[in-house]
């Protein structure tokens, strides 16, 4: 498995039109895109664009159509050149790589998960899985075997012979994971690569991912307009409005501190019980007996202290690290307050 790399992305614009880079100073000047758009028929794409990504953990990327996601995905592998910024990807810029580099960085150090499968409808599974292997060169018999290894491991044992017509949305999505895989490369581009299945499909796929990505560890940018599915996936999440970003954190703060109403209103309705972790919401153990008190572990969703608390009947539990470490403790008193919106506090206090 390829060492997963971090990615840096450091003051990036985009402006699509004729005069680009004329346009960047009137945008660092504060037009917005809707001023760029009536004034000078350009269109803001990106907006100053900073965000860290971890090496070995998921990117989300999230926001409405026209927000900016996708064409900042593209940035990463360089389908679109920036106006100005930097796309660092370990210690490497990919911005100033010339046409050998960048190819090489593209079959090498990074894979792609397309919304509409992107399989080719001659080939069979096997042949899909093991199209990038094909382009790097790889003998066809090392390359089938490890394009077997994935299709197995993504479920599809049994259908290496078949063709892509004879899959379902949710099959044919698991061969563009596994071909994606099965290069080996540390960063993997997923852009709206589950929002073409049906629901239940797409919380499968969900699944699938979270369990390979324990195996795996890849650095996974992955680019959705679903809430629920930026929450369950992002081990960081960034929100883009108007090719700006609007705010970045985890799950836990993004739900419990919206930057703005926009943000707000993303978060309004989320069910905060499955989205919550009890370390969120504990306080310190603060010397108290906790003599015969259950323990939770700290990644636990409230919805799953609660469960604990009813079996028990409990009213208290202790949080504890992986290790099995006392790190806090959290009360039924302190669930309720996290469950409760900032929307619905002010009305309480009201």
């Amino acid at each position: 498995m390829a060492d997963s790399a971090g990615i840096e992305i450091r003051n990036l614009y985009k402006i699509f039109g004729p005069k680009a880079a004329e346009m960047l100073e009137l945008v660092r000047a504060g037009m917005s895109k809707t001023e760029l758009n009536e004034r000078h028929g350009h269109v803001l794409g990106l907006d100053d664009i900073n965000i860290t990504m971890t090496g070995g953990r998921i990117q989300v990327i999230m926001g409405l159509s026209g927000s900016g996601k996708s064409t900042l995905i593209r940035h990463i592998n360089r389908l679109i050149d920036p106006t100005a910024g930097q796309v660092l990807a370990g210690d490497e810029d990919v911005t100033a790589m010339g046409p050998d580099a960048l190819r090489a960085f593209r079959r090498h150090k990074t894979a792609m998960v397309f919304q509409k499968f992107a399989l080719l409808p001659n080939r069979t599974v096997l042949e899909n899985t093991a199209y990038g292997l094909e382009i790097q060169g790889i003998a066809r018999g090392r390359r089938e075997a490890v394009a077997m290894r994935w299709i197995e491991r993504v479920g599809l044992a049994g259908y290496e012979r078949r063709y892509p017509n004879q899959l379902s949305g949710g099959m044919q999505q698991r061969v563009g994971l596994a071909r994606a895989l099965a290069n080996d490369a540390p960063i993997l581009l997923m852009d709206e690569a589950f929002s073409a299945l049906d629901p239940l499909i797409r919380v499968d796929m969900q699944s699938v991912l979270l369990d390979l990505q324990r195996e795996v560890r890849k650095t996974i940018v992955f680019i959705t307009h679903d809430l629920d599915e930026a929450l369950r996936l992002g081990d960081s999440i960034a929100i883009l409005r108007d090719g700006r970003v609007v705010q970045q954190g985890t799950s836990q703060e993004i739900v419990l501190n919206p930057a703005d109403d926009y943000v707000a209103s993303f978060v309004r309705e989320v069910n905060r019980g499955r989205v919550i972790h009890a370390e969120t919401a504990m306080r310190a153990l603060e010397g108290e007996d906790a003599a015969g008190a259950a323990t939770l572990p700290g990644k636990a969703t409230l919805e799953e202290a609660m469960r604990a608390m009813n079996a028990t009947s409990a009213d208290r539990l202790i949080v504890v690290e992986e290790g099995g470490q006392p790190i806090g403790i959290l009360t039924s008193d302190a669930i309720i307050a996290a469950m409760v919106g900032p929307a619905e506090a002010a009305a309480a206090q009201a």
